[in-house]
């Protein structure tokens, strides 16, 4: 199960920081069909945010068709978002940031070449 996390300094809203979690977690492999993410009250104890955050957060997840509430037992995962052929490109970006280690490039500056191509490459997109 997925343990959120909010950071109130991201000037990220809550609300988007769940979803956005949540989305993480479905593209990694980490939530799958059938997995139940956590009860409101087990959200708001770990986060410390509104009953109505969290609800907010998974009216979002359900109008996307990635999850599905049933009444008096939860929230469940029912899609995961598409991946094509995720596991290659996954292995082309391992070998890429393996080379980039070799060749000397810090943690900061590998994180500045992929934000700066992901915002090129996917200008005036939301995450």
């Amino acid at each position: 199960m997925i343990e959120f996390r909010i950071d109130r300094r991201s000037g990220v809203a809550a609300y988007q920081q769940l979803v956005n979690q949540t989305k993480h977690a479905l593209r990694t492999g980490l939530l799958q069909p059938g997995d139940q993410l956590p009860t409101v009250k087990e959200a708001v104890a770990t986060t410390s945010i509104n009953p109505n955050t969290v609800l907010k957060a998974y009216r979002e997840l359900e109008l996307g068709g990635l999850v599905e509430g049933r009444r008096g037992v939860g929230t469940f995962v029912c899609a995961v978002p598409a991946r094509p052929d995720a596991d290659q490109l996954r292995e082309e970006l391992a070998g890429w940031v393996r080379r980039a280690r070799e060749d000397g490039l810090d943690r900061g500056h590998v994180e500045a070449l992929v934000k700066a191509q992901l915002d090129l490459h996917y200008e005036g997109e939301g995450r």
